[in-house]
């Protein structure tokens, strides 16, 4: 197997912004985890809506959402889509809330940033409401779970 050629960086090794506008426009989709490992009890209050700050669901579901939609300005190299979905879920179990975002886009370039984006703001939107209750709590396990759609084709994590 041949190594990828890193399509961000010239021959010099200077980083540029890929031109992508000789690619077709296909349906693309991203899904992409957090997790937010804390105690039960903060679960719970997180799922249940009691903790001092507030409706932590919400809130984050929402950050991810306008999360997802900021990525070009936060990423330097990747370009700005015209995303046409953005879902943020959270569930909870044990001492682990968990993230997952998908993001949908028809364009020339996928969404996984986005979908990572999302699901990171989201965990750290979590991570802001509950650190007054936990000061241990972690953000882990980011990661794209699958890709689907551009010239790569479609992508499952196993």
């Amino acid at each position: 197997m041949t190594d990828p050629q890193l399509t961000h960086l010239r021959a010099d090794g200077s980083a540029h912004m890929v031109d992508v506008s000789a690619k077709p426009v296909t349906a693309r989709r991203a899904v992409a985890q957090a997790v937010l490992v804390t105690r039960p009890e903060v679960v719970a209050a997180v799922l249940t809506g009691e903790l001092p700050k507030g409706e932590a669901v919400g809130t984050a579901r929402i950050a991810g959402i306008m999360a997802a939609k900021q990525t070009s300005t936060l990423i330097p190299l990747c370009h700005p889509l015209p995303i046409t979905k953005v879902a943020v879920d959270i569930t909870g179990a044990d001492d682990r809330l968990t993230v997952l975002a998908t993001v949908a886009t028809n364009g020339v370039t996928g969404v996984e940033m986005e979908a990572l984006t999302a699901a990171t703001v989201a965990a750290l939107t979590l991570y802001d409401m509950i650190k007054a209750v936990d000061k241990l709590a972690e953000i882990t396990g980011v990661k794209v779970l699958e890709k689907q759609g551009g010239k790569s084709g479609d992508w499952v994590r196993s």
